[in-house]
């Protein structure tokens, strides 16, 4: 008999069975919780002094834990904080670096949730950015003022397709004491690690190719564990500082771990994104199979965007695994494994042209997201860069015209066939005469 079952109804529904010992389970167990209980008073005084164990879900919890080690494993990282969306990890990486009154550089062709973060909510806290083309190591190095706190940027650009020079641009911020953050959503950690490259802090998306099912959302910050005191500590007196108690410094308590701990235990539970345990566990379960997947969507990615550049109705495909890219070489160098999924398309006949694309394809799925199993298609100049000028979406390979796509696992040559009939449907529409002229020319070539 349970020693509870003297008790009243009300007490028993909320207490009993809550001891049960949990046996050994080969899956990472769901901590749904929001805290922990202590055994003791010393117990909770040491969680609060140290950060041992786990006390509230916010600050740790065992199944974000065990998420954290994997990522921060595959990364090549010392520690991942894992945190409620993209857009929060982003958030919380720069927050740990920057202070009022401070300055970024970040490469234009970036996300637009990341670019109107730091227009529109960091200007307000006085700091300052410029952009700089992704390419340009000069503009980079020559945009590095006293005030620079950081660089950013990502692996691979949206929409261009763009390839980062990870480890030039990092050495440039070295020279400096800047470090250099990394958004590899694109890439995830099997097709690029750019901590190998030199970079300081990674983050991703865990909502895309991480998590892959497109259920959950959920954000990853890794740092390198490198932070050099002696080299960069001038630039972050809140790393080398002793606390507002007069306590030892992040620098002195955790030494090049300081910057990670520091986001850890005073950024990301203080602004309070916290991701949830069930997210946490099925992030974690996508990764298990990321190799698999990211494989499988970059061959598919590499064969569809051959044969739409084939194909009369297309005036360009940003691709970087096509040799016709720009950037094609610099690829090859740091994408050894693929290319990735995400590339986008521009259509002769522009935006009618688009418009009929994505509203009569059957298998691709029309929405915002990347990184999916399924393939997904959106149009950048009505969504993910109306925010942007006509001369900012054209340097960034938006035309009225462009669609982007992300490649999923399904069979490629439904992939096509679905494509395939979409694109033909485009002779029927009164479009540009560029378009006609190309459409009859394959007509002559087929007879």
């Amino acid at each position: 008999m349970s020693a509870q079952e003297d008790t009243g109804f009300s007490t028993r529904q909320v207490h009993v069975g809550a001891s049960v010992a949990p046996a050994s389970p080969r899956a990472t167990p769901i901590y749904l919780t929001a805290g922990f209980t202590f055994s003791d008073l010393d117990e909770s005084a040491a969680h609060f002094a140290t950060g041992s164990g786990f006390g509230y879900t916010r600050t740790g919890n065992p199944t974000v834990q065990a998420v954290e080690e994997r990522l921060a494993s595959l990364e090549g990282g010392d520690q991942a904080i894992l945190v409620s969306s993209g857009q929060a990890a982003v958030t919380v990486a720069l927050l740990g670096l920057l202070d009022a009154g401070d300055h970024i550089v970040v490469s234009e062709h970036i996300y637009e949730g990341t670019r109107g973060l730091l227009l529109d909510n960091f200007s307000r806290l006085g700091v300052e950015v410029t952009f700089v083309d992704t390419d340009d190591l000069a503009a980079w190095r020559a945009a590095i003022t006293p005030r620079t706190k950081a660089l950013f940027a990502e692996t691979l650009s949206n929409a261009r397709n763009d390839v980062l020079d990870v480890a030039a641009v990092a050495a440039i911020g070295a020279e400096r004491g800047v470090p250099l953050v990394v958004d590899s959503t694109f890439t995830t950690p099997y097709l690029l690690r750019p901590i190998e490259h030199g970079a300081a802090i990674v983050v991703h998306s865990a909502s895309k190719f991480l998590a892959g099912q497109g259920a959950v959302l959920g954000g990853v910050i890794v740092d390198d564990g490198r932070f050099d005191a002696a080299a960069s500590g001038h630039l972050f007196p809140h790393l080398v500082q002793t606390d507002r108690l007069g306590g030892a410094s992040y620098a002195e308590k955790h030494g090049r771990r300081a910057r990670g701990q520091y986001l850890r235990e005073s950024v990301a539970p203080r602004f309070g994104p916290s991701p949830s345990p069930l997210n946490a566990f099925l992030i974690g379960q996508g990764v298990e199979t990321l190799s698999l997947r990211v494989e499988r969507q970059s061959a598919n990615a590499l064969a569809v965007a051959r044969w739409l550049e084939g194909r009369p109705e297309v005036e360009r495909v940003d691709y970087v695994g096509l040799p016709s890219h720009p950037h094609h070489e610099l690829g090859r160098r740091y994408l050894t494994r693929g290319s990735g999924s995400v590339f986008t398309v521009t259509l002769r006949g522009g935006l009618e042209a688009a418009r009929h694309l994505v509203q009569s394809v059957r298998l691709v799925t029309h929405m915002t997201h990347l990184g999916d199993v399924r393939s997904l298609v959106l149009h950048p100049q009505s969504t993910s860069h109306s925010a942007r000028t006509v001369a900012e979406r054209e340097r960034a390979g938006v035309f009225p015209g462009t669609i982007r796509f992300s490649i999923g696992i399904e069979d490629v040559d439904d992939i096509i066939a679905d494509l395939a009939q979409a694109l033909e449907g485009l002779a029927s529409l009164a479009l540009d005469d560029e378009l006609a002229d190309a459409l009859d020319e394959r007509e002559v070539v087929v007879l």
